[in-house]
């Protein structure tokens, strides 16, 4: 009885934390240029492991949803709703590799991570607590463009609408890749909420992978004159339009949880 009382605790005290196992195995999945693409079993795998991860495993508190913050951003109170955007978000870093990035983001409640996009990648977010509005898009292919009408107007190019929806914890883990499953999205948090990222490979921008942000306009802005260029409901389709990021407050945070063993 004592002897299987001693495995059980030395089997507890070494086993690996589930950030542990989070880690490991993108070490063993992901490569610096992304070539191999993993196997669909790694990336399987790899949503399994996040699937099981809690606020606690990471080191985080689940915050409550108080009501002086509001409505979220369905809120019809405009005032209020202009000052709660300018409540930071905080970014905390958990790894960062050539290989691949580990990060989460704390909202609180209306903060808005603006439309943006993950060239040449693949990311995996599991959303530990709370709500979070996910609006995401994918490029039309072949690439669509509307030329610039004049100095200051951007160009658009038109993409179809993959993702939006509100997505509640707990919830399964979403991924996004190169080319599909909504590359291009923005978040706004319904409630205070935080998420974890798994990004393969990371942002770096001298290989092509720079991290760009877009307005979306709707379809009828510019299909004036251009034919029928959707497949289907217009609803489903828009213009977006490289912009710099506003109203975008993000400060550093402290990561709390297991320590990793690279």
């Amino acid at each position: 009885m004592v002897f299987a009382s001693f495995q059980r605790y030395f089997s507890m005290k070494h086993q690996n934390s589930k950030v542990q196992d989070l880690y490991d195995h993108c070490k063993n999945t992901f490569s610096p240029s992304g070539i191999p693409s993993p196997s669909s079993q790694a990336l399987h795998k790899l949503s399994s492991i996040l699937d099981t991860i809690k606020p606690v495993d990471v080191g985080l508190k689940e915050e409550a949803a108080d009501d002086d913050r509001g409505l979220g951003f369905f809120g019809v109170n405009q005032l209020s709703r202009v000052a709660r955007w300018a409540k930071p978000i905080t970014y905390v870093d958990i790894h960062e590799s050539d290989s691949f990035t580990m990060c989460m983001f704390c909202f609180p409640t209306s903060s808005v991570i603006p439309l943006h996009d993950h060239p040449q990648m693949t990311v995996f977010s599991k959303l530990l607590y709370g709500s979070l509005h996910v609006k995401a898009y994918d490029w039309v292919e072949p690439p669509c463009i509307v030329k610039s009408k004049g100095p200051g107007h951007a160009q658009v190019r038109l993409a179809k609408l993959a993702v939006d929806k509100v997505l509640n914890a707990p919830c399964e883990t979403s991924v996004l890749y190169p080319n599909c499953g909504g590359n291009i999205h923005c978040f706004t948090a319904v409630t205070p909420c935080a998420m974890l990222d798994v990004l393969a490979p990371p942002y770096k921008e001298y290989e092509g992978r720079k991290c760009t942000y877009y307005h979306d306009y709707p379809y009828s802005t510019f299909s004036a004159g251009n034919g029928s260029l959707c497949d289907g409901d217009e609803d489903e389709y828009a213009w977006l339009a490289e912009v710099e990021p506003s109203n975008l407050y993000m400060n550093s945070g402290v990561y709390a949880g297991p320590a990793i063993k690279l």
